[in-house]
């Protein structure tokens, strides 16, 4: 069994393979239990979360002598760990053969979702983006924001980076490691300035106060909202919503995670023959993109159990191939 670090999956990935790894996986689909989630109760301080993440090769639906898998992503949230010094978020991916049940692979688990939920943004943007996008927008500066960053540029014709956040010294170090990459990226100082003038913002935060102004998008405008992944955290607003073609990566997924669908859902600003459609449907031709240069599309994301299955398939079969694995 390999054992894969966060520095081997990002020599085995790069955002063009990745973004076709999931184009091609979404299309075929796989078998995608409900997430788990389990609060763990501490003696002193605030619980942690235990969230498993399983999916495998959908047999009945794959050609004849595919070979298959089974992987399932295994995180846990501890809010205290930040006053240890230790990331709040750890989690590994647990690869095995469809067939025999073998291990395959221990894969570093946030790479791993830093990769492919920056390329799942770059996949439904693909679809939803003008084809002339050249001004990014990035909202937050976490560990996933210089991912989207790369993603985008790599499905999209991207001049100009600005990346704003509440605290600017963070924008400006994801500013400067992007410049560093050879991307032309500064700091955005006005958020309400910068959403006017992207042609694509792209949200990766955990406000419960909606960042994203809908009054202020220009027509044409595609948001990527990643972030708010709870019914009670939301991005965008009711403008947000309400100007734009909404898109989802999973119908089951967004609406009944995601604040920014969740509740637009239960006010009723959205009803859910409102959402266009979701990867699966784009990927395989059954729903449309955009459809004008003057529309906004909004795509939310909160991630999916088969990404994380392909992903880590791509990154234990590059390894593998490399040999450079423990």
């Amino acid at each position: 069994m390999l054992n894969i670090s966060a520095d081997d999956v990002d020599r085995a990935l790069n955002f063009p393979g990745l973004v076709e790894t999931l184009r091609a996986a979404f299309r075929s689909g796989a078998i995608q239990p409900v997430r788990h989630h389990h609060s763990i109760e501490r003696l002193a301080g605030a619980a942690s979360t235990l969230l498993l993440m399983p999916a495998w090769t959908d047999f009945g639906a794959a050609a004849a002598g595919a070979e298959g898998y089974i992987g399932v992503k295994i995180v846990t949230v501890s809010p205290d760990n930040n006053a240890l010094g230790k990331p709040a978020v750890m989690g590994i991916y647990l690869l095995l053969d469809g067939v025999t049940g073998e291990p395959k692979a221990l894969i570093d688990g946030p790479r791993l979702t830093l990769w492919r939920t920056a390329a799942a943004s770059a996949l439904a943007a693909g679809y939803l983006a003008r084809e002339d996008a050249s001004r990014l927008l990035v909202v937050g500066a976490g560990a996933l924001s210089p991912f989207l960053a790369r993603a985008h540029s790599a499905v999209r014709p991207i001049r100009e980076i600005r990346v704003w956040n509440r605290t600017p010294a963070n924008a400006a170090a994801v500013a400067s490691q992007l410049s560093a990459g050879g991307l032309n990226a500064s700091v955005a100082q006005d958020l309400d300035d910068a959403l006017g003038w992207a042609d694509i913002v792209s949200a990766a935060t955990i406000t419960t106060t909606p960042l994203i102004k809908g009054a202020l998008l220009k027509t044409g405008t595609h948001v990527d909202l990643v972030g708010a992944f709870t019914p009670a955290m939301r991005e965008s607003d009711d403008d947000a919503i309400a100007r734009s073609r909404v898109y989802v990566d999973t119908q089951a997924g967004a609406t009944k995670e995601a604040g920014d669908i969740v509740q637009p859902l239960a006010s009723g600003l959205l009803r859910s023959d409102q959402i266009v459609a979701d990867l699966h449907e784009l990927a395989r031709g059954e729903k449309a993109g955009r459809a004008g240069a003057e529309e906004i599309t909004l795509f939310k994301s909160v991630g999916a159990a088969l990404e994380d299955l392909a992903a880590g398939v791509a990154v234990f079969k590059a390894i593998a191939a490399d040999g450079t694995a423990a």
